[in-house]
């Protein structure tokens, strides 16, 4: 959490008697009102220049103001320069990889250069690395593509991916019985442990949910009440997350093709950041008005909620990887929709790895026809496929409940780095 060059603030939230977390907040660099969605690699190329300082600013203040020494720092992969504020602190520092651990794997590989990627636009290679399906051209990540617009991540991780000796752990958000090939390929090079996956509890078995979240904008409720007038797995639930907006074409054929399915939906259709002229990310024209009956669509809904509900069959998704490990722990099947970053590798690992979903082809302009929205939802739903799907589901459901379950393989390494830091604490060597 970041805050504007001017504020300080601290929260302490609790949901437990015996847990606290504590938020605090430091400047990076820009005024609160900065519109960083809109610049990207200004607003990293300053978080960059501006946080280090500030972070290690917040951590003197915090020791000096009589409070507990810190033990550890976990960052993620997007402020690589908080290790060597560890460093300078005296405390070891973890990193918390939030996308797949085969996108680790790609990354490692990738910035190191120790496998051939492609190196031209018109290249368009198959790459094949140890541990992972044979990955086409638009199966891979778009930092690693010379296609790539966005100069601010690919730097950040080049940096990263250099200097991993500044790391004394590297944790996935993912299981090992998820992904076992890619983690395993990285043992002898540069490991990753998996402690996750990292979704709301209750969508583990945990009964009422004592988790601790923020939405961006409110969910409408009225969803739920919908969806428990509809039958046990008939309704297709489409959502693509906070970022992304399809073109008007897109908009259309994807409207088109829910509505061609003559099945129920629930829509979730955020309204855009920026009003544009050519009608990117809005409905088509009287399409509400078409569906009535068949359809709702919502600008934003509880998906945990909405993916533990029985009426739902299929998740069209855009492939990133909360959402992902959502439907893995939910157990509900996947319609893959990826558009930029790890979204189309994570749709090449639930149609060939995780075997729990397929993927919407598109033609040779990039659009995804009605036709093929309308084929994919019948091959999810229907005939033997659709069993398939469903009971792989389960599967992988009830394998992410074991992985964080008391001696699972999450739980036996979350515990692990627990005892790695107690250690530390108490003075052993070792550490």
């Amino acid at each position: 959490m970041l805050d504007s060059n001017n504020l300080s603030s601290t929260t302490t939230i609790t949901n437990d008697s015996n847990m606290q977390i504590r938020l605090e907040f430091f400047s990076d660099g820009l005024s609160i009102d900065y519109d960083r969605k809109a610049n990207l690699d200004h607003y990293m190329d300053s978080l960059s220049k501006f946080g280090p300082q500030n972070l290690s600013t917040l951590m003197d203040n915090f020791s000096q103001g009589g409070q507990q020494k810190f033990s550890c720092i976990i960052n993620n992969p997007f402020v690589p320069w908080v290790s060597d504020v560890a460093a300078q602190h005296g405390i070891p520092c973890a990193m918390l990889w939030i996308q797949p651990c085969s996108l680790y794997a790609i990354y490692y590989r990738f910035y190191n250069q120790l496998n051939t990627f492609p190196m031209s636009t018109d290249n368009k290679m198959d790459v094949e690395l140890p541990g992972l399906p044979l990955l086409h051209y638009e199966d891979l990540p778009s930092f690693v593509l010379p296609s790539n617009t966005f100069n601010s991540f690919p730097k950040l991780f080049s940096e990263m991916f250099k200097s991993m000796e500044k790391l004394k752990w590297v944790l996935g958000n993912s299981f090992y019985e998820l992904e076992k090939d890619a983690i395993e390929s990285m043992t002898g090079i540069c490991p990753i442990i998996p402690i996750g996956p990292l979704v709301p509890s209750i969508l583990l078995g945990n009964g009422e949910s004592n988790d601790i979240g923020v939405d961006m904008w409110k969910p409408d409720e009225t969803c739920i009440t919908w969806l428990d007038d509809k039958p046990n797995s008939s309704v297709i639930y489409v959502s693509f997350g906070s970022i992304v907006v399809l073109s008007a074409k897109q908009m259309e054929e994807l409207a088109l093709g829910l509505r061609n399915s003559n099945r129920p939906f629930l829509w979730v259709v955020k309204p855009s950041d920026y009003t544009t002229k050519d009608g990117k990310g809005e409905l088509p024209t009287g399409f509400l008005e078409n569906i009535e009956g068949q359809g709702l669509v919502v600008k934003w809904c509880p998906q945990t909620e909405v993916l533990m509900h029985p009426a739902i069959s299929c998740f069209i998704t855009h492939c990133g990887w909360n959402s992902t490990l959502e439907a893995v722990a939910s157990g509900v099947p996947v319609i893959s929709f990826p558009q930029w970053t790890d979204q189309p590798t994570n749709a090449k690992l639930i149609t060939d790895v995780f075997r729990n979903g397929v993927r919407f082809g598109p033609d040779q302009d990039g659009l995804v026809s009605k036709e093929e929205v309308e084929r994919c939802i019948s091959e999810i739903m229907d005939g033997p496929k659709g069993e398939e799907f469903k009971k792989r589901g389960l599967k992988l459901k009830e394998a992410a409940r074991k992985a964080v379950a008391e001696d699972g393989s999450s739980d036996h390494n979350i515990q692990m780095f627990m005892d790695e830091i107690i250690g530390r604490d108490n003075n052993d060597p070792s550490m």
